[in-house]
């Protein structure tokens, strides 16, 4: 079987991250005592959203990256998809968690959609050929 260091290593850090973001929804709610969906408080539905989106967005990113590494695509293509998954991500999440600044937040979806296109066409290039 081929090797998914890189992948490991970008799956570990978004893991991480998930993490974060999941302590900051509990957070949140053990703040304001709701249980359940937002409870009309505009913090906890940004948690619950920032968590939300990237719990939508990075396994797919993840789980293309690895099964390009296990087709053999190279190194710096896997960092760099690396590097701008875990970048788009973050500032997603900074963007809801903060002041929403639409230029971090639309920034952070076209890295992570740009990531997750170009690692498309990457492994149906490597399957057709």
């Amino acid at each position: 079987m081929s090797s998914v260091n890189l992948t490991l290593l970008f799956a570990g850090c978004c893991a991480l991250l998930q993490c974060a973001l999941t302590a900051l929804v509990i957070l949140r709610r053990a703040q304001t005592n709701i249980a359940f969906l937002d409870g009309g408080d505009d913090q906890l539905m940004r948690r619950i959203r920032a968590h939300g989106n990237f719990s939508e967005t990075a396994p797919m990113a993840l789980l293309l990256m690895a099964l390009l590494e296990i087709s053999g695509l190279s190194n710096a293509w896997l960092i760099g998809f690396g590097i701008a998954l875990l970048l788009g991500r973050i500032l997603h999440a900074q963007s809801l968690l903060t002041n929403n600044a639409a230029w971090s937040r639309r920034g952070g979806m076209v890295l992570t959609l740009g990531v997750i296109s170009i690692e498309a066409v990457c492994a149906l290039v490597l399957f057709f050929r």
